[in-house]
C-alpha cells in the first residue's frame, strides 16, 4: 500500500499568520507580488477601500495555493508551486484535445500507476511456476507443500521492497514534478516501467536470471512517476477539477487488477499464457505512455486556479486601455485603438469565466471551501511555520506513528492473506476462495469508497473524521483475528474500505494541518518514514513462523491494540488542540469585527494589529 495513492485537491488555502497581514492596514505598505501564498496590498490604503476587506476573518486570513510536492527545496529560489510561472493556458487548447488527455492520463494510470500492489492476485501465479522453489528443503518438497517458509519469505519481500519503493520515491518524484513538469516525470516513469517489464519478463524467460526483485522496484518506480504527475491535468477543466482527481485516484485503485486479469487469463489457458508472455506483451503499455507524452500531452502543466485569478484581477482593470503612447495620435485613433485594446481585454475575461464560472460560481466555490476549512476545527493550526518546526511537534509525531503501523499492517495483510486464513481456518480451499474474493474487492473498494470519502471528509470535523478512522481500524483488527469463514469475508470489506479512506484521510489531515505550502516535505517525510519501515515486513513473517507457528491471530491482535493505541491519542489530541483553534478563531474574529466598525483614523489603521 502505498501513501501516494491518494491526495487532496491539488489547491487550496493556507493560513496566514497574522504578522504577515499587518500590511493590510498599513497604508504605508509596499505592494507584495501577486501569487501563490502572497497577497496583493495596494499603497493607498485607506478608509475608503475598508469595503475590499470586510468580508470574514477567515477569508482575509487565507491564501489561494497549491500543493507543494517538491521535499528538497531550495531556499534562495522560489518553487514553481508557491510562486508559479508559465503553464499552458486552458482555453487555448480546444476542448477535445483536452478531453483527450484527461482520458489518456487515467488509461495510463489505470495501465501502470499502482500494479504492483495486485500482488495477492500475482503471488498464486508466481507459487504455480515455481518461483523461489529452489530455496525449500528436502523435506518440504517431499511433503508436497504449496508454498515453503523460504519461498514465501521472499516473495513477500518481494512485494515488500515494491511498497517501500513506491512511497520513498514520492520524494525525489515529487521535486522533479515541481521543478521540470509532468512531462518529464511521466518520460522517466516509462522508462522505469519499460525497465522493470523487461526484468521481470526475463527473469521468468531464463531461470537462472533472478530479476524479480529488482523489476519489481523498477515497475513501482514508474507506476509513482506516472501518478503523481497525473493530477495536474485537473486544470484542464478546472470547474471539474475535483472529478477529474477522484477518476485519476480511481484509475490507481483500479490498477491493482491489472494482475487479476492477468492470473484469470493464465488459469484460463491452463497456464499456457505464461508470465514472460504477460510481460513482454505489457511492453505496449509503456511505449503508449512514452509516445502519448510527445503527440498527445503538453510539454508543460496547464495554469492553475490561482494564476487564473490573477490575470483576470489583472484583465479587470479598465485602465489598462490607456497608453501614454496615445497623446501622440488622434482622438479617432485613440479611440478606435482603445476600443481594440478593451474588447481583447473583455475577451480574455470571458475565456477566463468560462474556463473557471463566473463570478457568482467562483463566490459559491469560495464559500463552501471557506465552510469546509472551518469544520474541519484544526485548518491552519501549523500554516507559516517551517517544516522542521512543524516535525518537531505532536501533530507531526502521532500521526506518523500511526501512519507507520498502519503500513506494515496493511500491507502485511496483502502479502500473507492466503496463508493467514490457511492457518486460521485449516483449509486451502477457504483460503483460495477468500483470496480469490479479496483480488476482486482490492480495486472495486477504492472506487466504489470514494464518493463516501468525499462526504465525510466534507462535512465533518477532522477530529470526527480521525474518530471513523479508528473505530473502522479497530474492526478491522478485531474480526481479522477471528478464524471464521464469514469473518474472513467481512474482514475483506472493512479492509479494502479502510484503505482509501485512510490515505485520503492522511493527506486531507496534512493540508489541513501543515499546509500546502510545505506538504512536500512534512507528508514527505511521513511517507517516507513508512516506507522504510515497512522493510521490516521479512522480521514479522519470521517471527510469525518461528515464534508462533505460522498462527498469525498474535500478530494481528498486537497490531490492532497498538493502532488502537496510537489511534486514541491522535483523536484525543486533535480534539482537544481543535477546541484550542476554535476558540482563538472566534476571539480574532470578534476583534477583527470589532476594529472593522470602529471608524478610525488613517493613522490609527496603520498600527492595528491582529493579535494571533
Amino acid at each position: 500500500m502505498s501513501l501516494v495513492q491518494r491526495v487532496t485537491p491539488i489547491e487550496g488555502s493556507d493560513f496566514e499568520p497574522p504578522a504577515q497581514l499587518e500590511g493590510l492596514f498599513n497604508p504605508q505598505s509596499t505592494p507584495r507580488t501577486q501569487g501563490y501564498g502572497t497577497i496583493t496590498t495596494p499603497n493607498n490604503y485607506s478608509l475608503h477601500h475598508r469595503p475590499s476587506v470586510s468580508h470574514s476573518l477567515r477569508h482575509k486570513r487565507s491564501l489561494r495555493t497549491v500543493l507543494s510536492y517538491d521535499a528538497f527545496p531550495k531556499p534562495e529560489e522560489p518553487s514553481q508551486a508557491t510562486n508559479p510561472s508559465g503553464g499552458v493556458t486552458a482555453y487555448k487548447v480546444s476542448t477535445a484535445r483536452r478531453i483527450a488527455q484527461v482520458c489518456f492520463t487515467v488509461l495510463a494510470c489505470w495501465l501502470a500507476s499502482g500494479i504492483v500492489f495486485g500482488f495477492a492476485a500475482l503471488k498464486p501465479v508466481l507459487v504455480d511456476t515455481g518461483v523461489y522453489r529452489q530455496y525449500c528443503t528436502a523435506e518440504e518438497l517431499a511433503e508436497d507443500i504449496d508454498v515453503c517458509y523460504e519461498q514465501e519469505l521472499r516473495m513477500n519481500f518481494f512485494f515488500a521492497i515494491a511498497s517501500t519503493t513506491c512511497n520513498v520515491s514520492a520524494l525525489p518524484v515529487g521535486t522533479i514534478l515541481d521543478r521540470y513538469g509532468p512531462r518529464v516525470a511521466a518520460v522517466i516513469g516509462s522508462i522505469c516501467l519499460a525497465i522493470g517489464t523487461l526484468l521481470m519478463a526475463f527473469a521468468f524467460y531464463i531461470p537462472e536470471f533472478d530479476g524479480y526483485i529488482v523489476g519489481n522496484i523498477f515497475l513501482a518506480l514508474g507506476g509513482t512517476f506516472i501518478f503523481v504527475p497525473s493530477f495536474s491535468i485537473a486544470n484542464a477543466f478546472p470547474k471539474a477539477s475535483g472529478l477529474i482527481v477522484a477518476t485519476v485516484t480511481g484509475a490507481f485503485d483500479a490498477s491493482a487488477a491489472v494482475f487479476l486479469f492477468y492470473r484469470l487469463s493464465y488459469e484460463a489457458s491452463g497456464g499456457t499464457f505464461t508470465p514472460e508472455k504477460f510481460f513482454f506483451g505489457y511492453l505496449i503499455v509503456p511505449i503508449f505512455i512514452f509516445v502519448g507524452q510527445f503527440t498527445l500531452m503538453n510539454e508543460d502543466a496547464y495554469k492553475t486556479v490561482p494564476q487564473y485569478e490573477a490575470k483576470l484581477e489583472k484583465e479587470q482593470d479598465a485602465t489598462r486601455d490607456v497608453h501614454d503612447s496615445d497623446e501622440d495620435m488622434s482622438e479617432n485613433e485613440v479611440r478606435k485603438l482603445r476600443n481594440k485594446r478593451r474588447f481583447h481585454r473583455e475577451s480574455k475575461i470571458q475565456e477566463i469565466d468560462r474556463l473557471l464560472g463566473d463570478a457568482d460560481e467562483r463566490h459559491q466555490r469560495e464559500e463552501k471551501q471557506e465552510d469546509r476549512l472551518i469544520k474541519s476545527g484544526v485548518w491552519g493550526v501549523l500554516h507559516g511555520k517551517t517544516a522542521t518546526e512543524q516535525i518537531l511537534t505532536p501533530w507531526f509525531v502521532l500521526i506518523t506513528l500511526l501512519t507507520v503501523l498502519q503500513m506494515l499492517r496493511m500491507n502485511f495483510f496483502i502479502a500473507t492473506i492466503k496463508a493467514q486464513y490457511r492457518a486460521m481456518l485449516g483449509s486451502r480451499i477457504l483460503a483460495r476462495r477468500i483470496n480469490m474474493f479479496f483480488d476482486v474487492a482490492l480495486p472495486i473498494g477504492g472506487i466504489a469508497a470514494t464518493p463516501f470519502i468525499g462526504l465525510l471528509l466534507d462535512h465533518t470535523s477532522t477530529a470526527t473524521m480521525l474518530s471513523v478512522l479508528v473505530a473502522l481500524i479497530t474492526a478491522v483488527g478485531v474480526v481479522g483475528s477471528l478464524p471464521y469463514l464469514w469473518a474472513g469475508y467481512l474482514n475483506v470489506i472493512l479492509f479494502v474500505l479502510l484503505r482509501p479512506l485512510y490515505y485520503s484521510a492522511m493527506s486531507d489531515y496534512a493540508a489541513k494541518v501543515f499546509g500546502f505550502a510545505t506538504f512536500g516535505r512534512v507528508y514527505g517525510c511521513i511517507i517516507a518514514l513508512s516506507g522504510l519501515v515497512n522493510l521490516f515486513q521479512p522480521a514479522i513473517d519470521a517471527m510469525d513462523h518461528d515464534i508462533f507457528d505460522d498462527n498469525p491471530i498474535p500478530v494481528n491482535v498486537v497490531f490492532a491494540a497498538l493502532a488502537f493505541v496510537f489511534g486514541v491519542a491522535l483523536v484525543a489530541y486533535v480534539w482537544w488542540q481543535g477546541r484550542k483553534v476554535t476558540q482563538a478563531q472566534e476571539a480574532q474574529m470578534a476583534e477583527y469585527e470589532r476594529y472593522r466598525i470602529i471608524p478610525e483614523e488613517d493613522d490609527e489603521i496603520s498600527n492595528l494589529n491582529l493579535r494571533s
